[in-house]
């Protein structure tokens, strides 16, 4: 191989991209990755300025791009995304299934409806955008799944109960849809150790303060450093990587 052939290996043009959460943090600079490598991006969010601002900008800078207020705990809004994005590009290539909720309660204050809350967003949407997308990626002749998962998912998440347990849910989930529609549908997940978004932000200044340190880079990520993760696994460069959870952590989980 040489240069040219390895970044080709890479390019996403003419594919089409659904990324949830996709106006901010994690899922924005996913997204901006995909618009760089070629891709039709739609980014779905539950704030409908957010989209348009998100959109646009993806359109000043010479993207196609669509975006589409969603709430992942509704399911005919998944039905509208979807819809929405046939209906623009013509089909789906690729789901990137970032959006989150980060509800930390500790067990005796966990309600039925706070439950639901976390259940709806981080496992129950991700897993019927997938189902609802099924067709076109069946149909596509380069379709990828990557789940946004969290190096908590590895490891014990006191704190964060319902969010670990949900996002070790979506760990099975990719395994098992991996081994399901092989070789047409290729699923795998990263696993983020600490990155500098809103949602870690919004966990108080004290919290803030003691996850910059914890892995063993005695840092935090920057967004940006989850996209090299995510190009490889939708791209033609991971052509034969599925069922795959590629901790993007800064070694934390290894080193506990």
């Amino acid at each position: 191989m040489n240069r040219e052939d390895i970044a080709a290996s890479f390019d996403l043009t003419g594919r089409v991209a659904i990324v949830t959460g996709g106006t901010r943090g994690i899922g924005l600079a996913i997204a901006e990755g995909l618009a760089a490598q070629g891709a039709k991006v739609v980014v779905a969010s539950r704030k409908a300025d957010a989209c348009t601002t998100t959109q646009a900008a993806l359109e000043a800078a010479g993207h196609e791009a669509l975006g589409v207020p969603t709430h992942m705990g509704d399911l005919e809004s998944l039905d509208a995304l979807v819809a929405a994005t046939v209906d623009r590009f013509g089909g789906i290539d690729i789901v990137i299934n970032n959006a989150a909720n980060a509800l930390a309660l500790p067990l005796p204050d966990i309600t039925e409806e706070a439950w639901a809350k976390a259940m709806d967003v981080n496992l129950r949407g991700p897993v019927f955008l997938v189902q609802k997308c099924l067709p076109h990626l069946m149909a596509s002749d380069q379709a990828a799944v990557v789940n946004v998962l969290t190096a908590g998912a590895y490891m014990h998440t006191p704190d964060q109960l319902m969010y670990g347990a949900a996002k070790n849910a979506m760990l099975s989930v990719t395994r098992s849809l991996a081994a399901k529609y092989a070789p047409g549908i290729r699923v795998n997940a990263i696993a983020p150790g600490t990155v500098d978004t809103d949602m870690t932000r919004n966990t108080g200044e004290l919290s803030f303060e003691h996850m910059k340190g914890i892995s063993p880079m005695g840092r935090m990520a920057e967004p940006s450093e989850m996209v090299g993760a995510v190009l490889l696994l939708v791209s033609g460069a991971g052509s034969y990587i599925t069922g795959q959870s590629l901790l993007v952590d800064g070694g934390l989980v290894p080193s506990r």
